[in-house]
Order: C-alpha cells, then structure tokens, then sequence
C-alpha cells in the first residue's frame, strides 16, 4: 500500500519525505499535459466541426434540377437551373424565380426524403430477416 501511495505521490509532485517534483511539476511533464489537452480539445470540438462542414458542403454540391430546396433564409423552392456557384430556384405557387447562390443552400429536402426512405427500407429489411432466423430457429425445433 505505501509503494502505491509513494508512487501515486511521487507522479502528481507529492513526494514521500523526500523534496523535489513529481512528473507534472517538471518541464517535460508540462509540455505531455498541454498537448494532452490540445488533443482532447481536437477531438471534442475541432473534428466535429471539420466533419459536418464537409457534409454541409457536400450537400449544396449535390444539389441538382429538381431538387426540393430550403435557403439559409428560410425560403423554400425547387432547383430549375443549375450555373456554377448560382441556382435558379422556383417557388410559390405563381412560380416567382429566384436566384440565389450554392452558399445559400441550408437543407435539401429531396436528399433528406431518399435518406428517410433508404433507412426505412434497412430497417424493414433488418426486420424481415430477423422473423426469416426466427421462424428457421422454430423449424429447426420442429
């Protein structure tokens, strides 16, 4: 129990009887704990960040005539022309034309839709094979 102690002590700058640092309290110890901490804060808040900005701007390159679309500003249309970095988009029912730019582009309800779909058809999928084992195991019983 006193090794532990001693070493538990010694590694946190708490020595037992004797003077002198411990691990955190030297030079080298400082430098692991900062770059330990810019680490963390990398994987906590940096890498998200990078990922759903890539996914956003995957989206709005994805955006192709026909797609359902919602702006930054909350207009809703539908993509007629495609130019670039400039979409023409539709909207209302007296067809009013807008133009907008790629940037613009907050959600893609067409692209949203397919994914809903695709998953449900996964999971109605996982389903099914799921009652297939279950009456195999009942046959098997049999």
């Amino acid at each position: 129990m006193n090794m532990i102690t001693m070493a538990l002590g010694s590694l946190f700058g708490k020595s037992a009887g004797t003077s002198g640092g411990g691990f955190f309290s030297s030079t080298w110890g400082m430098i692991a704990l900062i770059g330990g901490m810019f680490a963390i804060m990398y994987f906590l808040m940096i890498r998200p960040q990078n990922k759903q900005r890539k996914a956003e701007e995957e989206l709005r390159n994805s955006t192709e005539i026909g797609d359902d679309v919602v702006t930054i500003g909350g207009i809703v249309g539908k993509v007629v022309s495609v130019k670039d970095d400039v979409l023409i988009i539709e909207t209302g029912a007296d067809r009013n034309k807008m133009k907008v730019t790629r940037w613009a582009i907050r959600d893609n309800l067409s692209k949203q839709q397919a994914q809903k779909e695709a998953m449900e058809r996964a999971k109605k999928a996982k389903e099914e094979a799921k009652e297939a084992k279950k009456k195999e195991k009942e046959a098997a019983k049999k």
